[in-house]
């Protein structure tokens, strides 16, 4: 007889993650990103058993188009915390298929040498229908990450838009890669991405590269002087760098470091994460209430006809929300 395996208990996980045992974290963040409701109730016990040990951690997001080279630089950057003795946590979304809600989990043959450093944990989480490429439970994961003893997570989103507002609204410090010689149009770099960012930086900014990354520099930074800054009292400022040689690398670091000595005193960085926990609470909550609308039986057996009365002309859309509300809300009483 093959005997399965013991089913993992909530005091499993949090054991183990305390103790720093990253298939053990691995697993709990699959536990919490899973949608069954058993599973997603042991996740919730499991956070709030590790939540006292979180919140040390540096959170840093990371943006930029496609091709920018985000995960080459991640790779350098990741390398060199880790020769530092800092332990890193990357948690990485990848885009997911509209059509099969699939993913391609390629980062890690993308960082290939930061995967097999042990004080490194690298994540790809598929994006699924999340606001900003930023996988739904993106938030809890970097909790499990902080209680396992991670020195720094650093959360990468899928490419450039509005909705980046996602991932500025989970870290202390937000980072974009742009690319020598080419607009802000040709990067769908929109002025609000701009104004979150606490430090930009012109990636690939070697060989001959290197006159258009001045260039870039010189536009970026003469812009960034007509727009608010992201964080109070905090100037964001332009830099050069190149992820296949790790130029600008520890120049970075120390701008980062510099960040948390100046914002941390001053509560900035809390007073930032608490604004974040509320946000957090309102979007949970926006999401549990359109899950029950829409697994709502009266509700389902309704929208069809709704559909067709809009179809024909019958109904405006806000008579028809409205009558599909109040069918949830009787249900509800």
């Amino acid at each position: 007889m093959i005997s399965r395996p013991r089913q993992l208990t909530v005091d499993d996980f949090v054991s183990g993650i305390l103790a720093g045992d990253r298939v053990l974290l691995a697993r709990a963040i699959t536990l919490v990103e899973s949608s069954s409701r058993q599973h997603e109730a042991d996740a919730q016990e499991v956070i709030q058993r590790v939540l006292p040990y979180t919140g040390r951690a540096k959170r840093i997001g990371i943006t930029g188009v496609p091709g920018v080279g985000k995960s080459t630089f991640i790779e350098s950057f990741g390398c060199y915390l880790v020769e530092r003795g800092l332990k890193l946590a990357v948690l990485t979304v990848d885009p997911s298929s509209a059509r099969t809600h699939g993913s391609i989990l390629g980062y890690k043959t993308r960082m290939e040498k930061l995967c097999q450093l042990p004080q490194a944990f690298i994540r790809p989480s598929p994006a699924g229908e999340s606001l900003g490429g930023v996988a739904q439970r993106t938030r809890e994961s970097m909790l499990l990450c902080e209680a396992a003893g991670f020195d720094v997570v650093l959360i990468e989103s899928v490419g450039v838009g509005q909705v980046e507002i996602a991932l500025r609204s989970m870290v202390d410090f937000f980072l974009l890669l742009l690319l020598p010689g080419a607009g802000d149009e040709l990067q769908g770099i929109k002025k609000g991405i701009v104004e979150m960012a606490d430090h930009v930086l012109i990636n690939k900014a070697d060989g001959d590269n290197r006159l258009r990354a001045e260039q870039a520099r010189a536009d970026q930074d003469a812009a960034l002087h007509y727009i608010q800054h992201a964080t109070p009292q905090w100037k964001t400022e332009v830099a050069l760098c190149a992820g296949l040689t790790g130029m600008g690398v520890p120049e970075l670091w120390q701008r980062i470091e510099k960040f948390y000595a100046e914002a941390g005193p001053k509560g900035v960085i809390a007073a930032r994460r608490h604004d974040q926990d509320r946000q957090w609470m309102n979007d949970l909550i926006h999401d549990e209430l359109r899950r029950r609308f829409h697994d709502d039986a009266r509700v389902r057996a309704r929208l069809p006809q709704m559909k067709e009365a809009l179809a024909r002309g019958e109904i405006t859309a806000t008579r028809a929300a409205a009558e599909l509300l109040a069918v949830f809300d009787h249900r509800a009483h």
